[in-house]
């Protein structure tokens, strides 16, 4: 594998589930692999999970993880072809990867959509430009439609709490007082088309996702009738995409309850807003699989670096 953009680099979510289960048995068991190898992570957006996770997961490889909040410390960075940079933009996006490349043997890149230009979010603009200028494999940390990390990381702790052969898994969007990104949702609803499992999507009218990205995963606007029979239950906030980046609906009848979730499990990428998203009922019971996902997180980086770092030696 050269680079992680998309949960479609997975060629088999399977046999990627059960070797991120023998990673998180034996972390260590490859350290040796990394070595003298450097990850450089680039944030423009803030991060909490994401940068901890890709960090250890660096460190259990033997890798040496560099970190920039690029947005904060680093030159502004031109993303446009052929544009007079007489802005607030010092730096092309041409020598800047380029530049990075030079010191990094994988670069991952965390960079969100603006929310009010469709076109331009799902152009990929920041993501596509590292992966056609730098020399060095690149790896998704969240762009501005998806986030690959956090849906196989996802994909691995539903496998590890599964009850039945195939699960029912249902994605619940959320009020929230922003507006935010599609990226979870997106590649949370592309990573259970992959699996064996009963998927269903509930959100309110005027919320339903990209049609693309939706196929035919069956969509109701009834959450209530969604959840019945659920095994697990997968909450996210997100904007509107039919009427892209706004906040159409902020219904709190759509807050997930424990007598909602009935016999449930409770799936959540976090950071989480108690009692608005979810109740503190849900969260803090057994329910509730926010932790371990968290925890799964650098098991699923560690898997991605892994397979790049086999490809190349």
């Amino acid at each position: 594998m050269n680079n992680y953009t998309s949960i479609h680099d997975i060629d088999n979510i399977h046999s990627w589930i059960e070797e991120a289960k023998a990673l998180k048995a034996n972390p260590l068991k490859h350290i040796a692999l990394g070595k003298h190898k450097t990850l450089g992570l680039l944030f423009f957006n803030s991060s909490l999970r994401t940068r901890l996770s890709t960090q250890k997961a660096a460190l259990n490889l033997g890798m040496d993880p560099i970190v920039m909040n690029v947005s904060g410390d680093a030159w502004g960075i031109e993303f446009g072809d052929g544009t007079i940079m007489n802005g607030n933009t010092a730096e092309h996006i041409k020598e800047a990867a380029a530049v990075v490349s030079q010191y990094c043997d994988i670069i991952a890149v965390r960079a969100f959509p603006t929310l009010t230009d469709k076109a331009k979010d799902e152009s990929e603009q920041v993501m596509n430009a590292f992966v056609k200028y730098a020399s060095v494999p690149i790896v998704n940390m969240e762009s501005a439609t998806g986030h690959p990390l956090q849906a196989l990381t996802d994909a691995i702790t539903i496998s590890e709490h599964a009850k039945t052969k195939k699960s029912k898994v249902v994605l619940s969007w959320a009020p929230h007082i922003k507006a935010l990104p599609h990226a979870v949702a997106n590649s949370f609803t592309q990573a259970m088309q992959k699996m064996d499992v009963e998927f269903v999507i509930t959100n309110p009218e005027g919320y339903n996702l990209n049609p693309e990205i939706i196929g035919n995963t069956p969509i109701t606007h009834n959450q209530e009738e969604a959840f019945k029979n659920a095994d697990f239950v997968y909450v996210k906030n997100w904007s509107s995409y039919e009427n892209y980046g706004k906040v159409i609906n902020t219904d709190p009848n759509w807050m997930i309850t424990k007598e909602k979730l009935g016999n449930a499990k409770f799936l959540h990428c976090l950071p989480v807003r108690r009692n608005l998203i979810v109740e503190d009922a849900v969260l803090d019971s057994d329910s509730s699989l926010v932790i371990q996902q968290a925890n799964n997180r650098t098991y699923a980086a560690q898997l991605v670096l892994k397979k790049i770092l086999e490809n190349l030696k």
